[in-house]
């Protein structure tokens, strides 16, 4: 079997462990085809090229030609809207959900007007609501790139997901990893997506066994958080939810670009109602404001 995946350290890593969980528990072989995609080539900002989708087109053109069977993705990279011709087939057991610090120093013995690099709007925002007095840094670039900035006294710091440094084992260059309290992640963050086409129910039911309940209904409520709100990757959107086997919690937030606004809101209800428990909280959100804010940023 085929499974398509981005050419980064980060991609091939991630797919490289989902199919070494598959072939563990199945015995199937798999093969890794590696894609090029817009959003690798691209120097742009990702807010500038549309947000999340620009990583994940590529991918599903070699699916839709059948050059493979199934593909990989960060969930956080998946556009919220459903496309009918693919399905999630698996989301296996999330990894660590948090935004991490790569730099000399905790965050908060940097020294004022200390640069922090960080492509994220969220990681912008909710860093100013923790410090205004540093300057921060839009950047692209893998995580080898983004590192070698601080490597190099380019940058004092970047913030990064702490399961992507897990995952490509540089966590040894971690100085501090953020609390869900102080930086609530993005969306769907230290998840993975197996992704195939809907029409393929064989490989649907053979993909299905890496699927973890608990995790597809917190990334669940927080997507349709993300959706309701009617926000992409680029807006400063945060949310986690967490599924204990019985009631799911929720917690969301958006917050003004400055740092100095924000309207965060929390729920619980039953994992059954996912994606009615996320709409419903970026309703009570919008209701307090949170649409206004995110109209700040385009603007």
């Amino acid at each position: 079997m085929k499974l398509g995946t981005r050419r980064s350290l980060m991609a091939t890593t991630q797919s490289q462990m989902v199919a070494d969980l598959y072939t563990a528990k199945t015995g199937q072989e798999i093969e890794l085809v590696g894609i090029t995609t817009f959003g690798d080539v691209s120097k742009a900002q990702l807010s500038q090229l549309g947000g999340t989708g620009v990583f994940v087109s590529a991918l599903r053109d070699k699916l839709v030609e059948g050059e493979v069977d199934f593909a990989v993705h960060s969930l956080k990279d998946l556009p919220t809207k459903q496309d009918p011709r693919f399905v999630l087939a698996a989301l296996p057991e999330r990894h660590d959900v948090r935004d991490a610090l790569v730099g000399r120093a905790k965050f908060a013995d940097l020294a004022p007007g200390a640069k922090v690099g960080t492509g994220s709007p969220r990681r912008i925002a909710m860093l100013r609501a923790l410090r205004d007095d540093l300057h921060y840094v839009p950047i692209r670039g893998n995580a080898d790139t983004r590192i070698g900035k601080v490597t190099s006294g380019e940058l004092d710091a970047i913030v990064l997901a702490a399961a992507g440094l897990n995952r490509i084992g540089r966590q040894s260059e971690i100085a501090q990893v953020f609390e869900i309290e102080e930086m609530l992640p993005a969306p769907g963050q230290g998840a993975l997506a197996v992704e195939c086409l809907s029409t393929r129910s064989d490989l649907v039911d053979f993909l299905s066994v890496l699927d973890d309940p608990r995790t597809r209904s917190a990334v669940t409520a927080e997507r349709a958080v993300l959706s309701a709100l009617e926000a992409g990757c680029s807006a400063p959107v945060g949310a986690f939810a967490l599924d204990d086997g019985h009631t799911l919690n929720l917690t969301a937030a958006v917050v003004a670009l400055d740092g100095r606004h924000a309207v965060r809101k929390s729920a619980a209800g039953s994992p059954s109602e996912a994606m009615e428990l996320g709409r419903e909280l970026a309703a009570s959100m919008i209701a307090e404001g949170a649409d206004r804010l995110m109209g700040e940023q385009s603007h």
